[in-house]
């Protein structure tokens, strides 16, 4: 994958502005996933959020019935909270609803630099929100829900349980977090460890971070970096999963640590020989499909109670 991508000679996403980076994400991404798996059902919905529409897509495994009350997981995009959407996570989606045998709702969350910090996570917490209260008509379990995203995504996801514990909602049964950014200092060793030479640079990580935040400062509010939230006790039971290779492995490992210190129940791995976004490359890097399955099989569990 690595010699696929330097023979592309890419241009960097921060030499491309936001929008071109978000057109040649989106053909990449497409380039490299595999064949979207069949499921039962695909609608294009719309929540209200705090500054208008938010997109999401719902999906129900292959072999659902209509009425047939499914658990659910909200999922978030990866993308440096910068680039990608729907499209560019749809076969992850495809493949979790099947796999975990559940419902996955995909939350298109407003982008930067156009939508600072913390906007990203305002359309979260009200798509996630949005789905429990439409559990009825979205043939959902409410009693079933859990969060889960990558990279920005899983940032997002790990936020989302934090807050919904500290507003008293009901309890997510669990957090999927698949190589989150945890901490927007971005300073842990693996950050300098692989900052060149395996897809995301540093250069590109400080690109996204500088597009997200507001002010460097915001790093420190643990809505941004929820690696510094006082408390991690009494969240969901959480699977995170990240990559030998990444930039964001040890502020990934790191937070699974903090979650068992707290006393969640944590499962971590780390896929040794992988890079950051391989999830989404499951048409050239087979390892993609292992670990959506180890994901789904967490889920299952947990689902079950």
């Amino acid at each position: 994958m690595l010699e696929r991508a330097a023979r592309a000679n890419l241009p960097p996403y921060a030499a491309l502005g936001a929008e071109a980076a978000r057109a040649l994400y989106r053909e990449t991404r497409a380039k490299l996933a595999s064949a979207p798996p069949e499921v039962e059902r695909v609608e294009d919905l719309q929540t209200d959020g705090a500054a208008g529409a938010i997109p999401v897509r719902h999906y129900r495994a292959l072999g659902a019935a209509p009425e047939e009350r499914l658990p659910a997981l909200v999922y978030f995009h990866g993308g440096g909270w910068t680039i990608g959407d729907l499209d560019t996570h749809d076969v992850v989606c495809r493949e979790l609803a099947n796999l975990a045998r559940c419902a996955v709702v995909s939350v298109d969350y407003r982008l930067a630099p156009e939508h600072r910090f913390p906007a990203a996570v305002e359309d979260a917490l009200a798509a996630t929100r949005w789905v429990a209260r439409m559990a009825g008509p979205l043939a959902i379990d409410a009693t079933r829900l859990a969060v889960g995203g990558d990279s920005a995504g899983g940032n997002l996801a790990a936020v989302v349980a934090i807050a919904l514990r500290d507003a008293g909602d009901p309890p997510l049964a669990a957090q999927v977090l698949i190589y989150p950014a945890t901490d927007l200092a971005a300073d842990a060793p693996s950050h300098f460890e692989f900052a060149e030479g395996y897809l995301l640079t540093r250069e590109a990580v400080m690109w996204f971070t500088g597009n997200y935040l507001r002010d460097p400062a915001d790093a420190a509010d643990w809505r941004a970096s929820p690696l510094r939230a006082r408390d991690l006790s009494r969240l969901p039971p959480a699977y995170v999963v990240t990559a030998g290779f990444d930039p964001l492995r040890d502020e990934g490992r790191a937070y699974a640590d903090r979650l068992s210190a707290a006393g969640v129940p944590a499962t971590y791995e780390c896929f040794e020989g992988m890079i950051h976004g391989f999830v989404t490359m499951g048409g050239v890097i087979a390892a993609a499909h292992h670990a959506l399955y180890r994901v789904a099989t967490g889920l299952r569990q947990a689902f079950r109670g």
